[in-house]
């Protein structure tokens, strides 16, 4: 692990600086790229003989639907769960009290939803820090992300809980993007546009889907998409 996040570091530094502009656009885009590959491989490390599976803190999905609990540690997470669905989970008014994924279930007009209580998260997760990785793993099962936060703390925390998981690639409160995506054996990369793009073209386009050892694709933008999307 310590050599991925070495290379997420090297990266978002040569991203820090580098100029936006259209002639960089391309370099950028492979960046990005590498950097989400790089994350998604720290979140979904290589199986080492059964260590991985002892890290993970992910539980049964069950139900209708997953709410997974997100915030920092000692904000009520598990006061929360507790007084929705009857499950009691170890508190104490110390940091990093939960020490797993803590599931309860409630039932609401007829559909049975899932509450993940899920460990404390710190500032850094997505590079890493504490045990954000398998947390964050966790939140990207969930149908739904609920923030907790501490009222007698600054709604700061928010923004910067906001910033981890789209670290991993979770956009809270945003629509997907219209675009369509399928792969195929042989033909290269072919994209059609249905909008006028102000990023992407088709060079910009294959390198970021060479990154992950994509070379023959059909993509439609229905959406003035970026590199991210």
């Amino acid at each position: 692990m310590g050599d991925i996040l070495k290379r997420i570091e090297d990266i978002e530094a040569e991203m820090a600086r580098t100029q936006k502009n259209k002639a960089t656009a391309g370099h950028l885009g492979m960046l990005k790229a590498k950097l989400a590959k790089l994350r998604r491989e720290l979140i979904t490390p290589k199986s080492q003989g059964g260590s991985a599976a002892q890290e993970s803190f992910e539980v049964a999905k069950t139900g209708d639907s997953r709410i997974g609990f997100v915030g920092f540690p000692s904000v009520g997470k598990s006061t929360l769960l507790s007084n929705l669905a009857g499950v009691y989970s170890e508190v104490a008014a110390y940091e990093f009290t939960t020490l797993t994924t803590v599931p309860g279930c409630i039932k609401y007009k007829g559909a049975k939803i899932q509450l993940l209580d899920l460990p404390g998260i710190i500032e850094g997760a997505k590079d890493g820090k504490g045990r954000g990785r398998q947390v964050i793993a966790v939140a990207r099962t969930a149908n739904l992300i609920f923030i907790v936060l501490d009222v007698l703390k600054p709604l700061g925390h928010k923004k910067i809980i906001e910033k981890e998981l789209e670290g991993f690639g979770i956009r809270l409160n945003k629509t997907p993007p219209n675009i369509i995506f399928k792969k195929k054996d042989k033909g290269g990369v072919n994209m059609q546009t249905m909008v006028p793009q102000s990023e992407l073209d088709l060079e910009l386009v294959k390198t970021i889907l060479a990154e992950y050892r994509i070379h023959n694709a059909d993509i439609v933008l229905r959406c003035d998409a970026t590199s991210d999307e």
